[in-house]
């Protein structure tokens, strides 16, 4: 059983949690293990009578903090395209917020890992939608993050990426007046510097610490936040802090190939979660953001 307190007493929330979630069913809990769950929420497996479940928690006190990623798991699942747990649901017991969902083991890539995955990415992305953005709101990380829908991508990433972030960032001393002056700029060029495309469906956050090799070699999806949007975004984030093989990007172009000179313009997309990263992490992230900045918004 896990040693944090809160899970290896009376008043451990796990069995209420699974109990909710889990109304019909007597499930016996086998033991409790911590796992890594990332730097804002605690996760853990649990192993039951029924087999093991992964459960994720968190204290915030964001209304209904896990539901935007269980709308996203689901989501995914629908495209029958790569690999994601299957959520079982979502809630709050005892001031503490918390989502279940499917166990997935892992292993190691085969030896088509790569491929399988850039292909897979790619089929994802061919999922499009008339709107940019999404039914519901949801969080990137601890920030909210507002998928109120527009019909050009452009507009959406002014209004509900960057600008918004730009004056979190402005009050709260991350950044300065100039720089919220050059992502207006920037942001008056969009229509020019990414080339239309239909609206995607996109994991949302998609760096390697979101991605899995299970048991079987194969790839899965996890924590995910979901929104229909350039395709570009998701491609931007895999380079923006490495771990993915070229064969990788090899395989989605063939798949689905991206417009010429998408290698040139990743920074314009990663704008978006390095001022994330800035707001919740501080301002290592500045420089990045700065230099984006000024060399597409002078």
């Amino acid at each position: 059983m896990d040693k944090n307190p809160i899970f290896n007493t009376m008043h451990s929330p796990i069995p209420v949690i699974l109990s909710q979630v889990f109304p019909q069913e007597e499930l016996v809990i086998r033991s409790v293990n911590r796992i890594s769950g990332g730097d804002i929420n605690d996760a853990f497996m649990v192993l039951t009578n029924n087999g093991p479940f992964l459960i994720k928690t968190n204290h915030t006190s964001a209304p209904r903090f896990f539901d935007g990623e269980l709308r996203s798991l689901n989501l995914l699942a629908t495209t029958n395209t790569l690999t994601v747990p299957k959520p079982f649901g979502s809630g709050k017991v005892n001031g503490i917020q918390f989502i279940v969902m499917e166990w997935l083991n892992t292993g190691h890539p085969d030896k088509h890992f790569w491929e399988d995955f850039g292909t897979g990415l790619a089929s994802l992305h061919a999922h499009s939608n008339e709107l940019f953005g999404a039914a519901g709101d949801q969080y990137i990380g601890t920030l909210p993050q507002s998928n109120a829908q527009a019909t050009t991508w452009h507009h959406f990433y002014r209004d509900q990426r960057i600008m918004p972030l730009l004056r979190d960032a402005l009050n709260q001393g991350l950044c300065t007046r100039e720089d919220v002056t050059c992502g207006e700029r920037l942001c008056n060029h969009l229509a020019e510097l990414l080339p239309v495309e239909p609206a995607a469906l996109l994991h949302g956050d998609l760096w390697s610490g979101n991605f899995l090799i299970k048991s079987d070699g194969h790839p899965a999806l996890i924590d995910p936040a979901v929104y229909y949007g350039h395709r570009e975004m998701d491609i931007a984030m895999t380079a923006l802090f490495g771990g993915f093989d070229p064969v990788f990007y090899q395989a989605y172009n063939a798949a689905y190939p991206l417009q010429p000179g998408w290698q040139q313009r990743l920074a314009v997309s990663q704008l978006y979660p390095l001022l994330v990263h800035l707001l919740l992490f501080g301002s290592s992230y500045y420089g990045r953001v700065k230099t984006i900045l000024q060399e597409y918004g002078n």
